[in-house]
């Protein structure tokens, strides 16, 4: 099983599960596609506005608060991964975290694996919404649960705070959208917030590193399965795989031959749409919910005789 994703750090869920799974026959190897830079100006913002007070609540203000929010969202384990390095430097400088993200704070995630590495920070604020599964489920879990908190604000009164949004500088923008959208009440919108803390682009060894591993099991005609896991490093995985009509941009219908052996699984249905949209290609399987669990329930079912 090649998982087009680099492996995470210390611990990753994918790895753990699929060796177990089955008597470990997938044997997961990582062939990392994106190339991840955090945005080191970003990070500082959000150690700065931490200190300042910007998510304590209301009554609790500090008269050097220049932001104020009420929440935190998190939708990618980067996202993650760059706040962990502004918790670790705040740990560094002895601030006590309990002091500037209190418990009630709200941090909204949108999967379990995101959840799992934000409540490894051991931090006090309660994270939530990882059940939901994408983004449009999250922005519907967020108005219920959020406004609920602020039921008795006046709607001329604007201390119903926004949500800080952590995001690579691709993303899509469902949940502002949803959340800012001009069809709700007034009440019932929340502002968003986004901050880019990372950039991401294609690893220049990719298509490399994907041929030696994929091309063996492709011209044996021995099976193995190829999980997508992003829109990024599709059209490089499809031409190593010599499906991909170079004058059309599309899959040639004559090659798909190719893939007998070889299956394609994506974890959720926006890198699914990506393949059938961009490059006419159906993947063998869709994780119903974007973790290693619903990717392996996924796989098992598609080989279940």
């Amino acid at each position: 099983m090649l998982l087009l994703k680099t492996r995470s750090i210390p611990v990753d869920n994918y790895a753990d599960y699929f060796s177990a799974l089955d008597d470990g026959r997938f044997q997961p190897i990582f062939v990392p596609v994106l190339e991840h830079r955090f945005t080191h100006i970003a990070l500082e913002t959000i150690k700065d506005n931490i200190k300042q007070g910007a998510f304590l609540p209301t009554g609790q203000l500090k008269s050097s608060a220049s932001k104020h929010y009420g929440g935190l969202i998190f939708t990618s384990q980067r996202a993650v991964e760059a706040f962990t390095l502004v918790v670790e430097q705040l740990r560094q400088e002895n601030v006590n975290l309990s002091d500037w993200l209190p418990a009630e704070l709200p941090v909204y995630v949108v999967g379990p694996a995101t959840a799992r590495a934000l409540r490894r920070l051991e931090l006090p604020c309660q994270v939530i919404g990882d059940g939901t599964g994408n983004g449009e489920a999250l922005a519907a879990f967020m108005l219920q649960h959020y406004n609920s908190l602020f039921q008795a604000v006046d709607v001329r009164d604007r201390s119903k705070p926004g949500l800080l949004f952590m995001v690579g500088e691709q993303r899509r923008d469902i949940i502002p959208k949803s959340l800012m959208s001009e069809s709700l009440p007034l009440q019932e919108r929340i502002d968003v917030e986004e901050l880019t803390v990372y950039e991401t682009g294609v690893m220049a060894s990719f298509a490399h590193d994907f041929e030696q591993l994929a091309l063996p099991k492709l011209q044996k005609r021995e099976t193995q399965w190829v999980i997508v896991f992003s829109p990024t490093g599709c059209k490089a995985m499809l031409e190593v795989l010599g499906i991909l009509d170079q004058v059309t941009g599309k899959v040639s219908q004559g090659e798909l031959a190719k893939l007998r052996h070889t299956h394609i699984a994506t974890i959720g249905p926006t890198t699914r749409d990506f393949l059938r949209t961009e490059f006419g290609i159906e993947p063998d399987v869709c994780a119903e919910l974007p973790s290693a669990e619903g990717l392996g329930e996924g796989l098992l079912a598609f080989e279940k005789p």
